[in-house]
């Protein structure tokens, strides 16, 4: 079977769930994915052949299959909130499950910071063996543009109090991604396979934090 075939089956594959496929080469490091409504964008380094582009992209269909519907009902809530201004999001999402009761926003921020708290401590004892490297300090911030930061001076990391609302390996990543900065201070090749080695799958919840507003120091 030819590439262009391969190709060409993966896009039907896409097309049955309702999703075009997007692909561009662009000045990156790495092959990153975004699922949007109906969309998954793949952009790639210039250098990354057409048979690595397809293997990648291959391995990320069922992936896109089974998350599309919840970016379909994020993006219509988001729709529904911005044709009625008046109309609050009261809903909580607590570890990517929806939950029975709702909250105002000041509560969800309570709640949420409740329940990191909770479960941090765990997590870095968890993984800092791991990632070998260890905080002196753990923090709790309402971030809205960063998902988690680095003080590799102080080794202070700050966790944004909204993880709670997305699955938990998610957070796992963001602590992950903040204790390699221990090791290393910027975003090099070095960083990533520091990330990739301690958790080789960390790039599906990436992709799930990159999709919304915050960034990762």
């Amino acid at each position: 079977m030819s590439l262009d075939t391969n190709l060409d089956t993966v896009r039907q594959r896409l097309a049955q769930a309702g999703i075009e496929l997007h692909i561009s080469q662009k000045r990156v490091k790495n092959i990153n994915f975004r699922l949007k409504p109906h969309t998954l964008m793949v952009s790639a380094p210039m250098h990354v052949s057409a048979s690595q582009m397809l293997h990648a992209v291959a391995k990320r269909v069922p992936w896109a299959i089974a998350n599309h519907p919840q970016v379909l009902e994020q993006y219509k809530r988001r729709q529904s909130r911005s044709s009625d201004p008046s109309a609050a999001d009261n809903s909580v999402l607590l570890w990517g499950t929806e939950q029975s009761f709702t909250l105002s926003p000041d509560e969800k921020i309570t709640y949420y910071r409740q329940q990191l708290s909770e479960v941090a401590p765990a997590l870095f004892e968890k993984w800092q063996p791991i990632v070998g490297a260890y905080a002196n300090e753990i923090r709790l911030k309402k971030m809205h543009t960063r998902w988690g930061s680095c003080n590799t001076r102080a080794k202070r990391i700050w966790l944004s109090v909204y993880l709670p609302a997305y699955p938990i390996e998610c957070t796992e990543y963001v602590i992950v991604h903040e204790l390699c900065h221990l090791h290393h201070a910027n975003h090099s090749r070095a960083f990533w396979q520091t990330v990739a080695t301690a958790m080789p799958d960390y790039q599906q919840w990436h992709n799930i934090l990159a999709g919304k507003t915050g960034q990762l120091d």
